[in-house]
């Protein structure tokens, strides 16, 4: 559940190369009356607490009452937007910034090297294959062939060992729910039936005989967009039979409540299966496949802390653990004797978050150190090797190959260095550039720096805070604070072609890096949980808090932006606190607290968040700060934005619906509460480059807009 975000407009008059024709904020903007929302008389009972839901059939995604809701909406929102007079113009510039042609780091499977590109604007990035270093590219997989609008991606690729067969995952219309096709390499040809109804699934191959996926039985009942997903389910398919005939091999009606997840070690040996009932903590699972007829061994049979097994080498077997070290450290046991009091530590827990790979027969530690990476190359008996000197502080991803090759990519970026790939000399620890950026982008210009701020009880959390060299902190700056603070998910810095449009405006992009998250491992994550989530909301508060102290920006000229659980962040932020912030983007966001757990998957969220249906101590936690439940009648919010899409079947568009509708019907002030609504479009991942580029235009020009800051064009 992820991210947002010389503004020497008029009023400021920073001064800038290349820029020209200065357009100001429209003062007339006129809004059309939102379109009329009936009310309900739906009441739920919490505790002898009664709640009124009045928009409850906003729920039914499949209802013509709700359909024609979102094209009114959806007119107002448009006819709001198409009076910003730069908005065509920010929509050119940001064309402009996209057109470069953008690449994957390689990797190697069978006799090809693979790797990911996009000329520019193409919908969907291309895949292709090329035989050696000299060998002739060709396209080898062009998901912009999926569907003609483009709503058709690329969910997930797979090859067998050998690499003579693939198979790929496709979503339509942004759907969790998946199809999987599986293809002979060497000339694309189709092998068997297309599998359907898969979600939530990885694909691992177990030689040339088929693949192991995981899914859930498709809804009866219902809308399969938002009804309630409960036994997720491992299953094998045997190449060319039919998908009713796959294995059973994990899950089911007695792992009631279970994500499943699979994957085989690179020697094809093991069979290990994870099952998790929330989004951290769970039990592992090991099978042997030497041996058919054998059973799975439990590994861990609780689901107290994270755990995965990284590699082995025959029956030694190295398993990442967070079990009495919340950091996270590698531990090594024989498949014989699995299970923990057989451990012994190989990378012992240190104080930074440790997220490891392999690659060439060596260990890649990566560390997060204040949110930022660091990383350490190990021999497989824990030694030190070398640590990688990388180009910069910021976020370096990548780190893996097989065990046989000799080097293998990396990438790197920060929030003013576009994303760089470097191929890693395994044996000498040497790096070299592979492939830099070609967007037209001059990091000199820009800086980001690291701060620490005091939330509410005292606890320090840090901040990148990004802008353009030479701004003046005297509080006109326009600013866009972004978070997300949940799910163990670590917010670490990386380039955004769209951040851009702000940057060169003069503008300021600040992160911050909220408890909830998992920047400081499981400890910070826990903080910013259940009972304690409050503490997120005030780390957010007290970052905005912190740049108007220090004349970054002001009330009027603040934006705050998060999806998902940042949706919810943002959600929660205005209506606690609706005078500090100007604008609000909630995003795909989690807004009713009290009925996330009955739609699709939102039941394994409750980890982080609790349940209405707890206890009654749960339940007036939540309720307090439900967005959706705590909107007040006339009050003035911050000009609103609400994006969603009609086929997110992970955080349901009924969250947004009502949250949008309430609040269009409780604001008392002038300024516009919108809602943005996608269609054939899902949670973000797979949208067109088109689609991208839309959503982005109209949040700078409704945040410009609403700031009264105007815009400049750049050339």
């Amino acid at each position: 559940m992820r991210k947002y975000t010389c503004l020497g407009i008029i009023v400021l008059g920073l001064a800038a190369c290349n820029q020209e024709k200065a357009i100001e904020s429209k003062t007339d903007i006129t809004l059309k009356p939102y379109p009329k929302t009936e009310k309900g008389t739906q009441t739920d009972t919490y505790f002898g607490v009664t709640v009124e839901d009045p928009y409850r059939w906003l729920e039914d995604d499949l209802s013509a009452e709700t359909k024609a809701w979102v094209k009114a909406e959806n007119e107002v929102t448009e006819d709001y937007l198409s009076q910003i007079p730069f908005r065509e113009n920010i929509r050119k510039r940001l064309e402009n910034l996209w057109n470069y042609e953008k690449f994957s780091a390689p990797f190697s499977e069978g006799e090809y090297t693979y790797f990911y590109k996009n000329d520019g604007l193409q919908n969907q990035s291309v895949i292709y294959r090329k035989k050696g270093d000299d060998g002739k590219e060709e396209v080898f997989l062009d998901p912009n062939k999926f569907s003609n609008d483009g709503t058709t991606s690329l969910a997930g690729l797979s090859f067998s060992k050998d690499g003579s067969l693939a198979a790929y995952q496709i979503s339509e219309g942004g759907s969790d729910w998946t199809k999987v096709i599986i293809i002979n390499t060497k000339d694309n040809s189709i092998v068997g039936d297309t599998l359907t109804n898969v979600k939530f699934s990885g694909l691992a191959w177990q030689g040339n005989e088929g693949i192991y996926y995981s899914s859930y039985d498709k809804p009866k009942e219902g809308s399969a967009l938002s009804a309630m997903t409960d036994q997720h389910k491992l299953y094998f398919h045997k190449l060319n039979t039919a998908q009713s005939s796959d294995a059973l091999i994990f899950g089911g009606p007695t792992t009631p409540r279970r994500y499943i997840g699979a994957g085989l070690t690179e020697d094809e040996r093991f069979l290990i299966v994870t099952a998790a009932n929330a989004t951290s903590g769970n039990e592992l699972y090991i099978k042997d496949l030497k041996n058919p007829g054998s059973d799975f061994v439990p590994i861990v049979n609780n689901m107290e802390s994270n755990h995965y097994v990284l590699d082995n080498e025959g029956d030694n077997l190295i398993i990442y653990t967070e079990l009495n070290a919340p950091n996270g450290r590698l531990v090594q046991t024989s498949f014989a004797t699995p299970t923990q009091e057989n451990w012994k530590d190989l990378i012992p827990e240190t104080e930074q978050v440790l997220s490891p790979s392999t690659g060439g027969g060596k260990i890649f530690a990566n560390y997060l150190k204040d949110a930022t990476t660091l990383v350490k190359q190990y021999d497989r008996q824990g030694k030190l090797e070398h640590e990688v000197e990388l180009p910069g502080v910021g976020t370096a991803s990548g780190f893996g190959a097989k065990k046989d090759e000799k080097s293998l990519y990396y990438s790197f970026t920060n929030y003013v260095n576009p994303g760089t790939i470097y191929k890693y000399d395994i044996a000498s620890g040497k790096s070299e550039v592979y492939k830099a950026s070609a967007i037209k982008f001059d990091p000199a210009n820009y800086e980001s720096k690291q701060v620490f701020y005091t939330s509410k009880d005292g606890t320090k959390v840090p901040m990148i805070i990004t802008y353009k060299k030479g701004i003046k902190l005297d509080g006109t700056n326009p600013t866009m604070l972004y978070g997300y603070g949940g799910f163990n998910i670590s917010l670490t810095p990386s380039f955004s072609t769209s951040n851009v449009i702000l940057l060169e405006q003069g503008g300021v992009y600040a992160v911050a890096n909220l408890r909830g998250g998992g920047e400081y491992g499981q400890t910070w994550h826990v903080a910013g949980t259940k009972l304690k989530k409050q503490n997120v909301f005030d780390d957010f508060i007290a970052a905005a808090e912190y740049l108007i102290k220090e004349k970054y920006t002001s009330s009027e000229k603040l934006a705050i932006a998060g999806g998902s659980n940042g949706g919810l962040l943002v959600g929660a932020a205005m209506t606690q606190r609706p005078e500090l912030f100007k604008v609000a983007f909630p995003a795909v966001g989690v807004l009713d607290m009290l009925r996330y757990h009955k739609f699709t998957a939102g039941a394994g969220w409750a980890f982080d968040y609790g349940t209405a249906d707890d206890n009654a101590e749960m339940f007036n936690y939540l309720y307090k700060y439900s967005p959706y439940h705590a909107l007040k009648q006339g009050v003035d919010y911050p000009a609103t934005m609400v994006t969603t899409a009609d086929h997110d079947d992970r955080v349901v568009p009924a969250h947004s619906f009502k949250f949008a509708a309430r609040l269009q019907e409780y604001n008392k002030g002038t300024n516009p509460m919108l809602i943005r609504i996608d269609t054939k479009a899902g949670h973000g991942a797979g949208k067109s480059t088109a689609m991208v580029i839309a959503e982005h235009t109209d949040k700078w020009a409704f945040m410009f807009q609403n700031m009264k800051v105007g815009y400049r064009d750049v050339k």
